[in-house]
């Protein structure tokens, strides 16, 4: 199985650790394959620097797409491009926060998340509800250093995201999601200061993706290269001609 691991963040060593703990906790037939994003923030945290991830998300499904991959996983949380991908992507594509959040809904009543960056909390509140899932997150506490920052120096992080977990659990959460491309593999380092049980957002979306792919389900429209694709302007070659009348 072979999958393409999407990171519309321009910082190629967040990739590196999204690979490297996906690797982990992946099966050991399945092949791993990152992209990083070409244009946009070196890490997203805002609404304006998700909108550009977005057209990153795309551009980079297009250059790497060569046919072979098994699902696609778009590996920044918030999951900017989505429902575009899967309208023109004609394997599965996941996201690591709706992965994740239908994970912690199925494993409990109620789930939080946690995550850097102040701005995200109320992306991430009406993400929930988009999904159908509004009903079920009981919070979401930001702390202030983005994702990236906590990227830079976990060590120096880990208090806060502990505090901000307890506060999630405070707050009703059975589960508590670790969330971001900037937090993966810190849930060990924490586990034991929290009463309730950790996800990490990547380890939750690698094992759906493995999951729904050796199943056969598709989590896309089914869409394919686009036969007589729209008129751009400024796009790269490789997204041009995917694009749908």
């Amino acid at each position: 199985m072979r999958l393409l691991l999407i990171n519309p963040n321009t910082t190629q060593a967040v990739t590196d650790r999204i690979l490297a703990v996906a690797q982990e906790h992946a099966a050991p037939d399945t092949e791993l394959v990152g992209v990083t994003g070409r244009f946009g923030a070196a890490y997203v945290a805002s609404r304006s620097s998700y909108a550009i991830a977005g057209h990153a998300a795309l551009d980079a499904w297009a250059k790497a797409d060569d046919g072979t991959f098994d699902a696609v996983v778009l590996s920044c949380f918030g999951d900017p491009g989505l429902d575009a991908l899967r309208e023109i992507c004609p394997v599965p594509v996941l996201g690591m926060a709706e992965s994740s959040m239908h994970l912690a809904a199925e494993l409990g009543q109620r789930f939080g998340i946690v995550t850097g960056g102040e701005r995200w909390g109320p992306m991430l509140r009406e993400f929930a509800a988009s999904r159908g899932l509004g009903g079920q997150l009981a919070t979401v506490e930001t702390v202030a250093p983005t994702g990236g920052d906590i990227a830079r120096d976990p060590e120096g992080s880990l208090k806060l995201l502990s505090d901000a977990c307890n506060a999630a659990a405070k707050a009703g959460a059975d589960h508590v999601i670790l969330a971001g491309a900037g937090l993966v593999g810190l849930v060990p380092r924490i586990q034991d200061s929290v009463p309730v049980p950790l996800i990490d957002s990547v380890v939750a979306v690698i094992q759906m993706a493995e999951r729904i792919a050796a199943a056969g389900r598709p989590a896309t429209n089914g869409a394919s290269a686009a036969a007589s694709p729209i008129a751009s302007i400024g796009l790269s070659p490789e997204l041009a001609i995917r694009l749908p009348q």
